[in-house]
């Protein structure tokens, strides 16, 4: 039962944050393009683009909440939170810029949480078959 109620805080907490962070993208006055120019180099930085990003991100963070789509929607999810923790690798080996940052004020400790939300994605599509708590897996018993 343990294992049940892991995979759904997991599917839960990670298909939320995809909800909150494409909410931003859509509603903040331009928050998804700081980021990108910040962060990202500017890619993806274009308002078309971050409209259109958004609006997969809640869609997919929807579906990972409700357990639907699972074999899609999971990959989606890892697709968006691994290759979102990549460009901020410095964040996680150096959380305290000491070593990694030219300013130690660049860094930011409250990044380092990205590792563990990309494993938590990656482990969800490894353990998929175990989340007997997601929608599709509950409906496929009904059947």
């Amino acid at each position: 039962m343990l294992s049940r109620i892991s995979l759904l805080i997991m599917r839960v907490g990670t298909g939320m944050l995809l909800v909150l962070w494409g909410s931003v993208r859509l509603l903040g006055d331009g928050m998804g393009t700081k980021l990108a120019e910040k962060y990202y180099g500017g890619v993806g930085a274009a308002n078309s683009f971050q409209l259109a990003f958004a609006t997969v991100e809640v869609v997919i963070g929807v579906l990972v909440v409700l357990g639907l789509l699972r074999r899609y929607s999971l990959i989606g999810s890892a697709i968006i939170l691994v290759g979102g923790a990549f460009p901020i690798w410095r964040h996680f080996l150096d959380p305290f810029g000491r070593y990694l940052f030219a300013n130690p004020e660049d860094a930011n400790l409250l990044f380092f949480p990205s590792i563990t939300v990309a494993g938590a994605a990656l482990a969800l599509i490894a353990f998929r078959e175990h989340d007997t708590l997601a929608l599709d897996s509950l409906l496929k018993r009904k059947d």
